[in-house]
């Protein structure tokens, strides 16, 4: 299970360092996309199978919006692994996406991991502080 958060920087190149923890979680490749909120998300190879395996479940013949959600969320993804220094390179669109600057913030949410722009990251935890509660309640009401 991916947890915690980690304070790292990307290098000129696009480069940062992995956890160490998180290292081990992700394994030797991994998967990195477009994630959603602003951030990308980093999958193991088998959550990106069973990712895969769900989303190839959707409605794409008529549902234009599970087509879109698809095309986009493939296109964007790479595979990536580890250099010897514990490094990553994350290409040019993703960080664009997720406009990455030198300071990032990688996150464990339990079956994947989240790379953040450091300023974005912190100002989504400002601006769901109060909301929180609420949606402990309201997940609790579903009964989770």
């Amino acid at each position: 299970m991916l947890l915690s958060e980690y304070r790292h920087t990307l290098d000129t190149k696009g480069r940062m360092a992995m956890p160490a923890k998180l290292r081990e979680e992700l394994g030797k490749r991994f998967v990195i996309t477009e994630g959603l909120d602003g951030c990308l998300f980093v999958y193991n190879m088998e959550q990106w199978q069973l990712l895969n395996t769900k989303l190839a479940n959707l409605p794409q013949l008529s549902r234009k919006d599970a087509r879109d959600f698809i095309r986009v969320f493939f296109a964007g993804a790479c595979e990536s692994e580890c250099d010897k220094q514990g490094r990553i390179l994350i290409p040019p669109n993703l960080r664009q996406h997720a406009s990455l600057g030198k300071d990032v913030i990688i996150i464990g949410v339990g079956s994947r991991a989240e790379i953040w722009n450091a300023q974005k990251w912190h100002e989504y935890r400002k601006n769901i502080a109060e909301d929180v509660n609420m949606l402990a309640e309201q997940l609790a009401d579903l009964g989770i």
